[in-house]
């Protein structure tokens, strides 16, 4: 019986070791997966225009800015960098974002060499001074699994640095093929919705907008588009004209922020 019982401890023991490190390390990976932001709570996309940012206090306002715009097309990859201006507080918190478009007449291949060529054009991003990355990129459902790729592909290069990713409303409403990406954030674009501009007004009207993960944390908004504020950690701004100092404070206004 000793031996018996000696034996059944020990089992129990390096079992219940077993289990900690198991937890431990699902924890960690986790943790990794959804790295944390250090942008403040309201953000401002700066997209292809003259920008002066100057104005904003740096410890209530992110700036995201149009870095690059990537065409896919065929076997091809085009890569045009951001051209206007961009005016910024010296310690200002950005975002670089790489919007990418998809030919719809002369449709990508979607190969390995042209994923390759996308990675290593939004990875050289990270040498410059960010507090992250953000993709934009409306992938139609036959460009999944290769957005999901490049996606991990990307996180997995820029890391420590966060990746953020903007995302249809659909996508973050009960459509989860984003789920256990490995993103810090995803943003629902709760304009330009199209048809499903009605349904998605009138359930913010009511209050309903929990997204599912990992759309849950942040989300965008147009000035040009009123809906309910969401709430959510952070809000991203869009505006179709320059920003002043005037129609910042508006927007502030008008989404409570």
């Amino acid at each position: 019986m000793r031996i018996t019982l000696n034996r059944s401890i020990w089992f129990l023991f390096f079992f219940t070791i077993a289990a900690i490190c198991i937890f431990a390390v699902r924890s960690t990976g986790k943790k990794d997966i959804r790295r944390s932001l250090d942008v403040p709570a309201t953000v401002v996309w700066a997209w292809e225009r003259p920008e002066n940012l100057k104005f904003i206090d740096p410890g209530k306002i992110g700036v995201a800015y149009l870095a690059k715009t990537i065409s896919l097309s065929a076997q091809n990859v085009i890569t045009r960098p951001r051209l206007q201006p961009l005016e910024l507080p010296a310690d200002a918190k950005v975002i670089a974002v790489v919007r990418i478009e998809s030919d719809r007449v002369e449709k990508p291949a979607l190969s390995e060499s042209q994923l390759n060529r996308l990675v290593n054009e939004i990875v050289s991003l990270k040498e410059l001074r960010l507090s992250a990355i953000q993709i934009d990129f409306d992938a139609a459902a036959s460009e999944r699994f290769f957005y999901r790729n490049l996606i991990m592909e990307v996180s997995k290069q820029i890391s420590p640095l966060p990746l953020s990713i903007t995302a249809l409303a659909s996508w973050c409403s009960g459509d989860r093929w984003l789920q256990d990406l490995p993103v810090a954030e995803a943003v629902p674009m709760l304009f330009r919705m199209g048809v499903e501009r009605a349904a998605f007004a009138s359930r913010l009207a009511e209050g309903n907008n929990t997204f599912v993960a990992p759309c849950e944390r942040a989300a965008g908004v147009s000035t040009d588009e009123l809906v309910a504020a969401p709430k959510v950690d952070r809000l991203y701004f869009f505006s179709p004209k320059p920003w002043t100092p005037t129609s910042l404070t508006q927007a502030m206004e008008d989404f409570q922020r």
